[in-house]
């Protein structure tokens, strides 16, 4: 009896995807409920076949170097800049993601964001619990309109285009950056139309981030660009943290240089920059753009396709982001 081909899982994933992969494939899950340790993993991939990790787990050439027979890392998640895709690449070891799955969850989590700031629904919620709600009051937590107002979206891929579909409900004027200008029928599909990101931060009510973190957008957003805006403007970022510089954002918070900001993601995570969390005028929370019951459902299934198809099928993985390894398999 063939040996099955050994698979170290950094964190639990949802019960579904967990019951795929061990019809197939011998799954070693680290036990605690808590991201695993550098030195744990390097330790537990030694002698793994397959290594399933999360956003937040580092996946350098000292880990991947540790894995004598990899033949995979299937990142639980859209975005990769957590492995060392030259050091993979050279071993011709498979990297895959999660690509399209969570495009509709994270724009309904942008645009609640985008109204939970203009609404100050959060500062609101906490004011009522907190037993300082007497009676309407004409002046009470006012907020902003997001109705007919401008939505400037960076990064105008799956998610900002599903963005711009929510957005056309409320009959926001969409405009858009990308490097390239997109083509005449796909600003007409979104009624969508370019600026230069310049200009999409003068003109934007709301500006809301949808680029990959790679070289050129860390700190994309920093204090030049935050003085382009409206005072009255608000940033939203449920793409990557380390895209906006979190220590210009409080200072033109604290200024009032814009309105306000909703966060998903951080440029530190776990940390936060401890003033953001004690500003009235930001929201945030714990990275959950991709957190329904049916998007991380279907994330952990799609991980357990790309293992399957490679360790098990010998196959190609279905979602592949450096597929030039295969120029010299089979």
């Amino acid at each position: 009896m063939a040996l099955r081909p050994k698979v170290l899982l950094t964190r639990r994933l949802p019960q579904p995807g967990i019951e795929l992969l061990e019809r197939h494939v011998d799954l070693f899950i680290n036990p605690l409920d808590v991201s695993m340790s550098r030195q744990d993993m390097i330790t537990g991939i030694k002698d793994k076949d397959g290594l399933i990790c999360l956003l937040n787990d580092k996946v350098d050439a000292e880990v991947i170097d540790a894995a004598k027979h990899l033949k995979i890392i299937a990142n639980y998640a859209v975005g990769y800049n957590n492995i060392d895709v030259q050091a993979a690449t050279k071993r011709k070891i498979p990297i895959t993601n999660t690509p399209g799955v969570l495009t509709e969850t994270t724009a309904d989590l942008t645009f609640a964001l985008i109204l939970s700031a203009a609404r100050r629904i959060v500062e609101a919620d906490r004011y009522l619990r907190e037993g300082k709600f007497k009676g309407w009051a004409p002046m009470l937590m006012l907020g902003n309109d997001v109705y007919n107002r401008t939505l400037g979206i960076i990064g105008f891929g799956r998610i900002g285009r599903a963005v711009a579909q929510r957005a056309k409900g409320f009959h926001m004027k969409i405009i858009y950056y990308e490097p390239v200008k997109l083509s005449h029928d796909i600003e007409k599909k979104y009624s969508a139309e370019y600026r230069s990101i310049d200009d999409l931060l003068k003109e934007s009510d709301f500006v809301t981030i949808h680029t990959l973190l790679v070289e050129s957008t860390h700190h994309l957003i920093s204090e030049k660009e935050f003085s382009l805006m409206k005072k009255t403007a608000y940033i939203i970022n449920t793409a990557r943290g380390p895209i906006v510089d979190e220590k210009a954002l409080v200072r033109v918070l604290k200024e009032r240089m814009i309105a306000g900001c909703a966060l998903d993601v951080f440029e530190n995570e776990p940390e936060v920059e401890k003033e953001l969390i004690e500003m009235p005028n930001t929201v945030l929370v714990p990275h959950i753009g991709s957190a329904s019951i049916e998007t991380r459902t279907k994330m952990a299934l799609m991980v357990a396709e790309n293992v399957i198809a490679v360790l098990v099928q010998k196959g190609r993985a279905p979602n592949v982001v450096n597929p030039e390894i295969y120029e010299e398999w089979h």
